[in-house]
C-alpha cells in the first residue's frame, strides 16, 4: 500500500461511496449478532519486497525503479530512507518465519522481488539466487503449514522495464505476462494462490498521473490511463496463461488487489452521484474483470470522452478495449483481493475551467475531506469500520458473490509497543468483516492485517509505522519485538472469535 503524505492527495484513499439516504448496496443497520469466524475462515498478514526485503543488490538483485529513483533523489521520501536494507528479510527470513508462526497465521502474503528474479526484467536474465531464496521462503512456510498468497508485481517494476516507459509502453503487457509463466512455472507447484499486480488503480494514478510516486511522471490524465489499461491487460494475460497452461496440473488460483474508492456524500448528495464516484475508484478496475459486460464503466466512457472532445484531443484521453481484450479480461479473477483502510466524505468539485492540464482527479470532479470526529492517524487515514463493511455490500451487489479476501488493513502510528488504537482499529474492522458476512451474506474468506511488521511506507519512509511487530531498524540484527496489538491478534486467530 503506497501512504501518501500531501492532503491535496492522500484523500483519494481507500473509501466508500454512499449518500446519507438509502441506497441498493447500504449494508443493514442490524448490531453486531456474532463474534464468531466460520470454520474456513483464513487469516494473515502482509508485507511487500521493495518494503521488507532488503537485499537491494545482493546475489545479482538488478534494480527496481524504486532503487534507482531513491538513491537518486532521496528528498523524495520524507525521512529521505529508502528500502536498501528496511527488516532485511532477504538475510534474516527466520526472524520472520518465527513471529508468523508465533502469530498462528493460516496465511502469509508477500510479494516477489521482479528484479530479484530477473534483473532486466526479462527472462534472459534469470538469476538463480532469487530463485533459490523464494524456494527458501516458499518451502519454509509450507513446512510449518503457512500458505503462501504471492503477489507477483507490488509496485517495484525493473529499472530496465521503466527506461522502456514502464506501464506506459504496450510492451509491459508482454514482459509481465512472461515474468508471470515463468513464475507458475518455478513454484506454481506449491504455490496455489496468486496475486498478479497490487492496487493499479492507485499506482497509476499516483506514479504516472500526479508524479507523487516513483517513477514520478507527471502525465496526469493521460499516461495514468495507459497504464491501467496495461495493467488490466497484463493481469488478463497473466490469468489466462495460467488457465490454459498450469490450471489442470497445480489447480491454483489467480486474483488481483484493488483498494477500495470511493466517498460518502454529506445530505444532498444524490444516489447517482454515489454510483459515478464508485465506478471511478473502483468499478475501473473491476468493471472489466468482475462485470457480466467487461470494459471500462459506462460513465467513465461517456464522460471521458467528452472531457477529451472539449479539451481539443484527437482521441480520447481513456484507451478504447476492443471486443477480443473485453472478452479476454472478463471473467479473469477467481478472488478479488480488497484493501481498505479509512474513508472520506466528498462534495462535487466547481469544474469552469475544461482546458487546464486534465487529471483523473478532475474526471472524477470531487472534493474530498475527512470527517474529524473520526480518529485519525495521519491526514488521509482515519477509522472508520463500517465503511470496509458496506464496500463488500457494493462489490456483491455489482459483481455477485465473487470470493473476497481482505488483503490490507492497518494503522500507522510511531512505532510505539503500547498500540491501543491499532487495537481498537483492529478489532473493530474484523467486527465489521463478520457482519459483512453473518448479517449480510457477503463472500468474504479471509482478512489480511497491513503488516506484519514496521517497514518502509513508500514517501512516508519510516516515519510511520504499521507493524504487529516493531523492528529495530537500525539494529544489525534487525530484531522483531511483538506490540500488543500481536497479542490481540493472535488470540483472535486462536479463538476464532473476537
Amino acid at each position: 500500500m503506497a501512504r501518501i503524505l500531501d492532503i491535496s492527495f492522500c484523500l483519494l484513499f481507500c473509501i466508500v461511496i454512499l449518500p446519507e439516504n438509502t441506497t441498493s448496496y447500504r449494508s443493514s443497520s442490524r448490531p453486531n449478532v456474532r463474534s464468531d469466524f466460520p470454520k474456513d475462515f483464513k487469516f494473515g498478514a502482509a508485507t511487500s519486497a521493495y518494503q521488507t526485503e532488503g537485499g537491494w543488490d545482493a546475489d545479482g538483485k538488478g534494480p527496481s525503479m524504486w532503487d534507482v529513483a531513491l538513491h537518486n533523489n532521496p528528498s523524495l521520501v520524507l525521512d529521505r530512507s529508502n528500502g536498501d536494507v528496511s527488516g532485511d528479510s532477504y538475510h534474516v527470513f527466520d526472524k520472520d518465519l518465527k513471529i508468523i508462526k508465533e502469530l498462528g497465521l493460516d496465511f502469509y502474503r508477500f510479494s516477489i522481488s521482479w528484479p530479484r528474479l530477473l534483473p532486466n526484467g526479462d527472462i534472459s536474465s534469470l538469476n538463480q539466487a532469487g530463485v533459490k531464496y523464494y524456494n527458501m521462503v516458499i518451502d519454509k512456510l509450507l513446512a510449518n503449514n503457512i500458505e503462501p498468497l504471492v503477489t507477483m508485481l507490488h509496485f517495484d517494476i525493473p529499472d530496465e522495464i521503466q527506461k522502456l516507459g514502464g506501464a506506459t509502453n504496450p510492451i509491459f503487457v508482454d514482459y509481465f505476462a512472461s515474468y508471470a509463466n515463468l513464475l507458475y512455472k518455478l513454484f506454481g507447484d506449491r504455490v496455489k494462490n496468486w496475486v498478479t499486480i497490487n492496487e493499479p488503480r492507485l499506482f497509476c494514478v499516483y506514479s504516472y498521473g500526479n508524479g507523487i510516486l516513483v517513477p514520478n511522471l507527471n502525465t496526469s490524465g493521460v499516461g495514468d490511463y495507459l497504464c491501467g489499461d496495461h495493467m488490466l491487460k497484463a493481469h488478463a494475460k497473466a490469468y489466462k496463461i495460467y488457465q490454459d497452461h498450469y490450471f489442470q496440473q497445480f489447480r491454483g488460483r489467480v486474483g488481483i488487489v484493488l483498494e477500495a474508492v470511493g466517498t460518502y456524500c454529506r445530505k444532498g448528495g444524490s444516489l447517482s452521484l454515489n454510483d459515478r464516484a464508485m465506478e471511478y475508484y473502483l468499478g475501473w478496475m473491476a468493471h472489466p474483470l468482475l462485470s457480466n459486460k467487461g470494459d471500462y464503466p459506462e460513465v467513465m466512457r461517456k464522460e471521458i470522452d467528452e472531457n477529451s472532445k472539449l479539451e481539443g484531443r484527437a482521441w480520447s484521453r481513456l484507451p478504447k478495449l476492443d471486443q477480443h481484450w473485453i472478452d479476454l479480461m472478463k471473467g479473469t479473477c477467481d478472488f478479488l483481493g480488497l484493501n481498505y483502510y479509512s474513508s472520506q466524505y466528498g462534495v462535487p468539485l466547481n469544474r469552469t475551467d475544461q482546458f487546464k492540464p486534465p487529471s483523473f482527479e478532475q474526471d472524477v470532479g470531487l472534493q474530498l475531506f475527512a470527517d474529524p470526529s473520526w480518529p485519525a492517524a495521519n491526514s488521509w487515514l482515519t477509522s472508520f469500520p463500517k465503511g470496509l463493511r458496506d464496500i463488500l455490500n457494493w462489490i456483491k451487489s455489482q459483481y455477485g458473490d465473487i470470493d473476497i479476501i481482505i488483503t490490507e488493513n492497518g494503522w500507522a502510528d510511531g512505532g510505539q509497543l503500547k498500540d491501543t488504537e491499532r487495537i481498537e482499529y483492529l478489532t473493530k474492522h474484523l467486527q465489521e468483516v463478520l457482519n459483512a458476512i453473518h448479517i449480510d451474506k457477503c463472500n468474504v474468506k479471509g482478512y489480511t492485517y497491513w503488516s506484519l511488521l514496521d517497514s518502509f511506507e513508500w514517501v512516508s519512509g519510516f516515519s510511520e509505522r504499521f507493524g504487529l511487530y516493531s523492528v529495530d531498524i537500525g539494529s544489525p540484527t534487525k530484531e522483531r519485538t511483538p506490540k500488543e496489538s500481536a497479542i490481540v491478534y493472535k488470540n483472535i486467530i486462536r479463538n476464532r472469535k473476537i
